[in-house]
């Protein structure tokens, strides 16, 4: 995985997300190992790690291993990344999309940190 991405857990999603996104915005991908889509947005995400170092950081929660978050947050399809502010959901976005739209749904909280 890119040391600029980290994974979280059921256990840890308060530390590493709702928490760290007072401080810089969190993009959290909601994948499975399984997912094609998932496989394909992943490179996507392991660019805009890269160009945002400090800015923005990324996490990637598993659903199939960390069911109780997902469920709470209402994950119905994968993937799904949810960008946090400040504790909260601030953004959704659904679906393999192409790296200009990932960096048009980031770019507003960006301006904002």
């Amino acid at each position: 995985m890119n040391p600029q991405i980290s994974a979280a857990t059921d256990a840890s999603f308060e530390q590493d997300v709702k928490l760290a996104s007072w401080v810089q915005p969190v993009l959290v991908d909601f994948w499975a190992e399984w997912c094609g889509p998932c496989r394909m947005v992943a490179p996507i995400l392991d660019q805009i790690a890269d160009e945002h170092p400090g800015r923005l950081k990324v996490v990637k929660l598993d659903v199939d291993a960390n069911p109780q978050t997902a469920a709470a947050l209402g994950i119905r399809s994968i993937p799904t990344m949810i960008l946090f502010r400040n504790g909260v959901p601030a953004a959704t976005q659904t679906g393999a999309v192409p790296k200009s739209r990932l960096d048009a749904f980031v770019a507003p909280h960006l301006a904002a940190a």
